[in-house]
C-alpha cells in the first residue's frame, strides 16, 4: 500500500512517499481502501515533533488521520 511516512521529526523534508506492507489486522480493526485523504493540524504537529513527549510514536510513522474510503477487511470483533 502507499503511505506518507515520517522517519524523523522535522518541518522540512521529513515526509516521504513509500510503498509499505499491508498491515495485519487486530481483532477490533478494519482495513480501508482509501479514496481520499487529508492532512489535518494533528498530522502537522506530529511531523514537527510538538507532541513527541506526550505521544511517544515509534518511527517510521504513517501519517493520515482523515480518510474516506471502503472497508475491504474487518477483524472478527
Amino acid at each position: 500500500m502507499k503511505a506518507m511516512v515520517l522517519d524523523r521529526y522535522g518541518k522540512k523534508r521529513a515526509l516521504r512517499s513509500a510503498t509499505v506492507p499491508t498491515p495485519e489486522l487486530r481483532d477490533d480493526e478494519v482495513l480501508v481502501e482509501v479514496h481520499a485523504a487529508g492532512v489535518n493540524l494533528l498530522d502537522s504537529k506530529l511531523r514537527s515533533g510538538e507532541f513527541k513527549l506526550i505521544l511517544p510514536y515509534r518511527m517510521p510513522l504513517i501519517l493520515g488521520h482523515d480518510v474516506a474510503g471502503v472497508v475491504v477487511k474487518a477483524g472478527p470483533r
